[in-house]
């Protein structure tokens, strides 16, 4: 889930573009199964690529070819290094997982980036912050080390273990967590109120097809089954930019900010769906730590104007 809140943005309320709004966080919130279920059929590099592709065409035809000379060219240049290679860690991590279960781990981490956003801004900010963050960021942390623990029990043993049957998809989802969260830190700084989202997913399609093609990955094989999925998939995933689109525009972004702080979960719960899982008690618990250090950060930042 890559979502981007309005906090701070004065705008009325309109019941239509919030709806939107909503659509946009719950076809986000399918994201990792979505994906991982595409990457089972058409392999994690070629159908990640494929997605992308399915999504940037998409975008072109909903929200127009991109004009270059709208963007700043330092927006464009980090900006889009930082969402191209965040979601290529993202993809990559959930179609290289081991197991369904793994890949739902991946997206777990991944939502660690909201306690990130928060973590970069008191680095990098002479803004005061909310000493009450610090704490809430190492829950965060221990709710995702308690869900890839298992049952087995928290000790760094076990999450040794743990990140040497994948260290590829566990490093890659780590590493895509805070790319995310300083694309975030720049692109509000950077974009001036632009959007270059569809100039984004073309670039990730074609440096994922760059990729493809040098890898020494499978030749991908259609059927009716895996062209149903990817159409889905990508059209999902270009849907929810579009109609967040729309949502900034007059949607009740207060609304929206918190309901998407509860992605951890939704996500989670829609991922369990779709892949035909079933998540343990210690796994749900680890989510919920991650949900609430989430909301707690975005809640002690609001309270200070920091957001």
């Amino acid at each position: 889930m890559r979502i981007m809140n309005g906090i701070g943005i004065n705008v009325s309320s309109n019941k239509q573009y919030t709806i939107a709004g909503c659509l946009a966080i719950l076809l986000w919130s399918a994201t990792v199964g979505l994906v991982r279920n595409v990457a089972e059929q058409l392999g994690p590099i070629g159908g990640a690529a494929m997605i992308y592709s399915v999504s940037a065409l998409f975008l072109i035809m909903v929200l127009g070819i991109p004009h270059l000379k709208r963007f700043s060219v330092k927006y464009i240049m980090i900006g889009g290094a930082l969402f191209v290679s965040y979601e290529i860690c993202l993809s990559l991590a959930l179609g290289m997982a081991n197991s369904r279960i793994q890949a739902v781990e991946m997206g777990v981490i991944n939502y660690l980036w909201p306690t990130l956003v928060v973590l970069l801004t008191a680095l990098t900010s002479h803004t005061k912050i909310d000493k009450r963050v610090y704490p809430v960021i190492a829950l965060s942390f221990f709710g995702v080390a308690w869900t890839v623990s298992g049952d087995q029990g928290l000790s760094a043993k076990q999450l040794a273990d743990n990140f040497i049957t994948n260290p590829t998809s566990y490093s890659l989802a780590l590493i895509g967590a805070f790319i995310w969260a300083f694309y975030c830190n720049i692109t509000k700084k950077r974009a001036n109120g632009k959007n270059a989202i569809t100039l984004f997913f073309i670039a990730t399609a074609i440096t994922l097809w760059v990729f493809y093609f040098i890898s020494d990955e499978a030749t991908m094989v259609f059927n009716s089954s895996s062209v149903i999925d990817l159409l889905i998939t990508g059209i999902a995933m270009g849907s929810a930019y579009a109609l967040w689109n729309s949502a900034i525009i007059g949607g009740n972004m207060m609304l929206l900010a918190t309901l998407s702080y509860f992605t951890p979960l939704l996500s989670t719960f829609i991922s369990a769906m779709i892949l035909d899982i079933e998540l343990t008690a210690t796994f749900w618990q680890g989510v919920m730590m991650v949900t609430i250090a989430s909301l707690l950060c975005w809640w002690f930042t609001r309270q200070k104007g920091t957001s």
